[in-house]
């Protein structure tokens, strides 16, 4: 009897270490960060480095940022990394980011793309200022990888919006994606896709318009919302589809399906349709990357 009750001990001050030691570690976040989801944007100018409104509206990128910063700081994150993810990744304003974030700016070329960075070590994914996939009605700025070039994006016959393409991406490295931020529509979108995940809506659209929220009020929702899920991160679980995979790439013109039609592997199944099989998921990535 007091050999066993000497084990119990043992076993529950080892599991003890064990906590404590994940705690003392602290959690390590990643953050990656589009624009057309930002609090207050609405039109493509907002988002362009042409447009007359673009700096005020990449001051307001790295609030939306910041505060989800803030929230993973007080949830134990030890090491934060922001992405950089839209149009020429040169956007978040540097020197007005918080200072416990690294920030990864600029394109590599990597398949990665807006998750560039991801590796096996983080332990939670979080999506600032994501939009709806391209063609979602009541959607702001709505489009998958290309406005200009793509109409849909789909594997499995799961028609994917790009929090969707960069979640399968974590999901390589079995990280999961627990927080989203951006319109309404993307925030239903991902609810239907990951299931269990905690969202927050900066705006709801109204035809080409916007309902829009203050400053004040989505930065503290932000914050609050990725401190609860950081703080109840077993809740979420990394986003996969299983194998074997059929991409399929709706274009939007002749031009761009007869560029990509030759792309080893891949078949052209329609006029402006192109599909690619592989029982491989990342090589499966890495030709939706070359194709878009």
């Amino acid at each position: 009897m007091k050999r066993r009750i000497i084990s119990t001990a043992i076993i529950l001050f080892s599991l003890h270490l064990l906590i404590f030691a994940q705690s003392e570690k602290g959690l390590k976040v990643f953050i990656s960060v589009d624009m057309e989801g930002i609090t207050g944007v609405v039109n493509w100018e907002d988002v362009d480095r042409n447009g007359k409104d673009y700096d005020y509206f990449r001051k307001m990128m790295t609030e939306d940022v910041n505060s989800a910063i803030e929230g993973a700081l007080e949830a134990g994150a030890s090491e934060i990394v922001v992405r950089d993810a839209h149009a020429t990744a040169r956007n978040i304003v540097i020197d007005l980011l918080n200072k416990n974030a690294k920030l990864l700016r600029d394109w590599s070329g990597d398949f990665k793309s807006m998750v560039e960075g991801i590796d096996e070590k983080f332990d939670a994914v979080i999506f600032i200022g994501y939009h709806a996939k391209a063609g979602t009605p009541n959607a702001i700025l709505d489009h998958t990888m290309s406005s200009a070039r793509i109409a849909d994006v789909s594997l499995n016959g799961i028609s994917l919006p790009e929090a969707g393409i960069n979640a399968l991406i974590a999901g390589l490295y079995n990280v999961p994606v627990v927080f989203v931020a951006g319109d309404l529509a993307i925030c239903s979108q991902v609810k239907e896709l990951f299931g269990e995940i905690q969202t927050f809506a900066v705006k709801e659209a109204i035809g080409n318009s916007a309902m829009c929220l203050h400053p004040d009020i989505t930065h503290q929702k932000i914050h609050d919302g990725v401190k609860y899920a950081l703080q109840n991160i077993g809740k979420y679980k990394p986003y996969k589809i299983n194998s074997p995979y059929t991409l399929v790439l709706k274009l939007k013109n002749e031009e761009s399906a007869n560029d990509r039609q030759y792309y080893p592997g891949v078949e052209r199944t329609g006029g402006y349709e192109l599909t690619f099989k592989h029982d491989d998921l990342e090589t499966v990535l890495r030709a939706m990357r070359s194709m878009y």
